[in-house]
């Protein structure tokens, strides 16, 4: 079976900054894989190269088997053009901290706008999707609603309905509840609850250790630009092997 993403031997530098320093790791199609570790670590650098968002600097990065933002002739590497790599986004979702929705739009015309803008798609056809994922989203009454009078979870929960839209088939997920209040969490991660029982691949960068715990099928632990552990998530948080890995939980169990 093909892996769903498969990293070889990353890395990525910003100047003199060494981010990535050799991530070798892979998520199986179906998979809700969790990323861990301290700020600083790589977690969301390593999550922006999977859809090219930003260009790695050594190794090979696939989704579903295709070769992320170049292409190999022999042994080179030739970039994509920015066409070829925009193709290639639309089959990856992405959720941000930030909802980063449009302001000037609805919550139903934030998650119509991608289907009709990238896809051509009839504005019938995208509003229908749209009611559809609002109500998934426990957002169905908030559709007319911009994102000015809608709670910092309530937009959350748009910008995933608005990924959803273009029905991908790999979600990121960079740290989606951490500029959330706390009592608005639950509402999200219910919702990427459902998701992963729906079959969803998922990346997750995550603090919330529980959701880890229960959803993840696979978990990394990153520091310094290395993966330190991985395992099942309830192994490596229960039962770390590593002293560095122990040291962290210790901080955030």
């Amino acid at each position: 079976m093909t892996a769903m993403v498969k990293a070889e031997g990353v890395h990525k530098s910003f100047g003199a900054a060494h981010i990535l320093k050799g991530i070798d790791l892979e998520v199986a199609p179906r998979e809700v894989f969790c990323l861990i570790g301290p700020s600083g670590s790589g977690k969301s650098t390593f999550l922006r190269c999977i859809n090219h968002l930003e260009q790695i600097n050594a190794g090979r990065l696939y989704v579903d088997g295709d070769l992320v933002g170049y292409r190999q002739k022999g042994d080179r590497l030739y970039e994509l053009k920015d066409s070829e790599v925009a193709l290639q986004r639309r089959d990856i979702g992405m959720v941000f901290q930030r909802f980063n929705l449009f302001p000037h739009m609805t919550a139903l015309e934030n998650v119509m706008e991608a289907p009709i803008q990238v896809k051509g798609e009839a504005r019938a056809v995208a509003r229908a999707r749209a009611e559809r994922l609002l109500d998934r989203v426990g957002l169905s009454d908030k559709a007319k609603n911009y994102p000015s009078q809608l709670s910092g979870g309530q937009q959350q929960r748009v910008a995933i309905a608005r990924a959803l839209a273009m029905e991908p088939k790999l979600m990121l997920f960079d740290e989606p509840t951490s500029a959330l209040d706390p009592e608005l969490v639950g509402d999200v991660l219910d919702v990427m609850r459902g998701l992963a029982e729906d079959g969803m691949t998922m990346i997750v960068v995550t603090h919330e250790m529980g959701f880890a715990r229960e959803v993840g099928d696979a978990l990394v632990f990153m520091d310094d630009g290395v993966v330190v552990e991985s395992g099942h998530p309830r192994d490596v948080l229960t039962n770390p092997q590593h002293d560095r890995t122990k040291s962290f939980l210790s901080k955030v169990l």
